[in-house]
């Protein structure tokens, strides 16, 4: 049996206005392969595009038990997690906390890995969390702004 792989993510999420227009960008990493992906919202906030980064950075990958170390310059989603937040918000049903449809997805798409959070300071010179944060501002600025279904008015 092989053993997972070691990938490498970085995320970053923009808002124009939070709430505005708002997209994410991801860099993934494992070996010899590189994969960027992002996408643009008509309406949203920075914070649920930082956690929307990591869901789907990690619902992008294959193989299920992957070590995976995120690096994000978000300490909204890397201290949830590693401060270990999110799990008594979870007992809680979320209750009075923002964007609990995405921490519900995040924690089925993280369950399935063994990860890692990073924290980063943002604009700080960091290759990959640059191209990150062009990508996520090129994609909130692009003309197939998505729906953000989950986003409510007030919610963050």
């Amino acid at each position: 049996m092989t053993k997972p792989p070691k990938i490498t993510v970085y995320t970053d999420g923009a808002a124009q206005g939070n709430p505005g227009p708002g997209g994410y960008g991801i860099v993934l990493m494992s070996g010899r392969h590189r994969k960027e992906i992002s996408q643009g919202f008509r309406l949203t906030t920075n914070n649920r595009m930082e956690l929307l980064a990591v869901i789907v950075a990690l619902e992008t990958l294959k193989i299920p038990g992957s070590h995976v170390t995120v690096y994000t310059d978000s300490r909204y989603v890397a201290d949830a997690v590693e401060k270990k937040w999110v799990f008594s918000w979870e007992k809680k049903d979320f209750k009075n906390k923002k964007n609990p449809d995405l921490w519900k997805r995040f924690l089925k798409a993280y369950r399935k890995h063994n990860v890692t959070f990073i924290w980063i300071r943002g604009h700080a010179n960091i290759k990959e969390n640059e191209v990150c944060d062009r990508l996520a501002v090129r994609a909130s600025k692009a003309g197939n702004l998505l729906e953000d279904k989950g986003y409510q008015p007030g919610g963050e």
